[in-house]
């Protein structure tokens, strides 16, 4: 949700390349100079920079309507979304320049504390990976199957808009109108990458028109029932009438309001999104495949790799990765193949874990919910543990749900919401059950920890949460940080005692073997020109995964260059750290302290949490 608008337009990119000035513009950490200054100076100078940092927090707020709502901040912006536009972007893109010129002229980083030299890189590093998407930003697909705004933008009013005045009800009414303005000035963006050559598949383009006229049908439009972005509002409404805020004169009045602003500026943004969709199907590839086909394609897949993986690797060497990561799960796979006695090869036994009825749950509400509550049962074993492992615990609660009808898809990747600051709106961990035999039973409980505890959830609610950083670091995100930390918290759950069930531990190295995957996937496809099939049939050939798990995965891939990559790329490093803290401190060793170091700071990119492990080594040993 924090970086909900730049992963929306693919707008911005993270790079750890050479520059002049800083570690966040090398990529490498700084050697503070030989200068000598009291403590009471640089406690100083680090409490000006961090009264810097709010002030500039607060107006970089200002920008995103949106950002608000996820945080749960009512101002007079509450019935707004952002302006998506190009002109914004570029208005937003000087701002941070002008701040970037600022913060250099007026502090010295030499005289600052380690956390407020990490805060000072951190707000570098994001005007580097902004300054570097923009040559890119009419690449992306604006629109596809992946949280694409035809279905976020509604899902974000739906469930982050609370309603408990009268004047949140009018906010409503106003997000509704705001939303087919948002929606234009994207078709506008789309039809500009269009004109450009960038074309996305045509299945991308089909679950865009799926889901644009299932949000665009059912009362107050044509068709059955009401459509998601209605019923909400009389859900909302009905809320605002047992609390006896309104009356049902007053609720009417919002009602017509509602439907006036559906009718007059949802539907025709999403009529004029299904004929664009239509319209632009026959320019999509005949074979879907990778951005390498696309003129500086190859480019800017190289900027979606540094973005992802906050690093300089290469797509030549991200694949070699994957590779080696690939054969060494092989290799567990087949000692739990023989541990349960599994006669045959490691492919025969895919198929059984892939095909075998016991491995699910029925296709039916009841198999959904035991689905649900599973996953509430694996939760409630992990929070146990979770004080033998970390000092820094979440306060925010944890709720399991399934994806709404609108936006559900057979096989779709289970995600997580953050919940609000604050605690009043709890995290939660979306589960697509659609499609009950894309939901294998082993792998279940590998997830959960993933989307849960000790994942995501854990992760963002701690730096949500955090007051010994600026405001802006307990919002940062760098996707190799969340998502390394989440694959290294399957792994740790194994740590922590949980898979008994050893075809619970192959759902684990299933998992894992999935992220090494995408390495050889995502990279073959953008930058060794593999197409669709043949990514599918790697997959395939080194995975247990259901069919259409593999064919959404392979999709998003395509659809998300370099995304993928941050998984295996970002626990890697996160192992890679613990190895060298445990080899230095040896016996001294505190697992605690180190996770609390980790997520402590909030999200870094992978060399600033590498200086923080380091820093924190070198105090331990004194």
């Amino acid at each position: 949700m924090r970086a909900f608008l730049l992963t929306l337009l693919g707008t911005t990119a993270l790079v750890a390349c050479s520059g002049d000035k800083t570690p966040a513009e090398t990529g490498k950490t700084e050697t503070s100079k030989e200068v000598s200054y009291t403590k009471a100076e640089i406690e100083a100078e680090s409490a000006r920079l961090n009264e810097w940092f709010e002030d500039r927090w607060l107006e970089q707020l200002e920008f995103s309507p949106i950002t608000k709502a996820s945080l749960g901040i009512k101002d007079e912006d509450y019935g707004k979304i952002d302006d998506v536009s190009e002109a914004a972007e570029d208005e937003q893109l000087e701002w941070r320049r002008q701040t970037v010129a600022d913060l250099k002229a007026n502090f010295d980083y030499n005289k600052l504390s380690p956390e407020a030299q990490t805060s000072y890189d951190i707000w570098i590093y994001e005007l580097k990976r902004a300054e570097d998407a923009l040559p890119f930003r009419r690449m992306g697909y604006v629109f596809s199957q992946m949280q694409g705004p035809q279905s976020s933008l509604p899902n974000v009013i739906i469930n982050f808009h609370s309603v408990e005045t009268e004047q949140d009800m009018a906010d409503y009414v106003s997000r509704l109108s705001e939303l087919g303005r948002a929606l234009n000035q994207l078709i506008d963006r789309a039809e500009l990458s269009a004109a450009e050559g960038i074309h996305p598949p045509s299945w991308a383009y089909e679950a865009v028109i799926e889901q644009s006229k299932a949000l665009s049908s059912g009362a107050p439009f044509e068709g059955e029932g009401e459509t998601p972005l209605y019923a909400a509002a009389n859900q909302k409404l009905a809320g605002l009438l047992e609390a006896g805020v309104i009356d049902e004169a007053e609720a009417e009045e919002f009602r017509a309001a509602a439907r006036t602003a559906l009718l007059e500026d949802v539907k025709p943004a999403y009529d004029r999104l299904i004929a664009f969709a239509e319209g632009d199907l026959e320019n999509s590839p005949e074979v879907a495949t990778g951005f390498w086909q696309f003129e500086n394609g190859r480019e800017f897949y190289a900027e979606r790799l540094a973005f992802a993986t906050t690093t300089d690797l290469t797509a030549d060497e991200v694949h070699e990765i994957g590779l080696s990561e690939v054969a060494r799960i092989r290799a567990e796979m087949e000692a739990i193949k023989e541990q349960v006695g599994f006669e045959g090869t490691l492919q025969e036994f895919f198929a059984f874990v892939r095909d075998d009825e016991q491995f699910y749950f029925p296709n039916t509400d009841e198999g959904r919910q035991a689905y649900i509550d599973a996953a509430d049962e694996h939760l409630a074993f992990i929070n146990d543990k979770l004080p033998e492992y970390f000092g820094l615990l979440p306060k925010a609660d944890l709720v399991v749900k399934r994806v709404e009808a609108f936006r559900e898809q057979d096989g779709a990747a289970q995600h997580y919401y953050p919940g609000t600051p604050d605690g009043s709106r709890p995290g939660v961990y979306y589960a697509h059950l659609s499609d009950m035999s894309s939901m294998p039973i082993p792998q279940l409980e590998v997830i959960a920890y993933h989307e849960g505890n000790p994942g995501h959830h854990m992760q963002i609610s701690i730096a949500q949460e955090l007051t010994s950083v600026p405001t802006f670091r307990t919002q940062s995100f760098f996707n190799a940080y969340a998502e390394g930390w989440a694959l290294y918290s399957e792994l740790l759950a194994k740590e922590m005692g949980a898979y008994e069930d050893p075809y619970s531990d192959f759902g684990r190295l299933t998992t894992e073997i999935w992220r090494a995957i995408r390495l050889v996937v995502d990279t073959g496809v953008h930058h060794k020109e593999w197409t669709e099939e043949e990514a599918i049939a790697y997959f395939r050939d080194n995975s247990p995964a259901a069919t259409q798990q593999i064919v959404s995965e392979v999709r998003r891939y395509i659809v998300w260059p370099g995304q993928a990559t941050s998984y295996k790329i970002g626990m890697l490093k996160i192992l890679e750290i613990r190895a060298k803290a445990e080899a230095e401190l040896g016996d001294d060793f505190d697992i605690k302290g180190f996770h609390d170091t980790v997520l402590g700071g909030g999200g870094l990119p992978m060399n600033l949490l590498e200086k923080r492990v380091d820093q924190w080594i070198e105090s331990q040993k004194g």
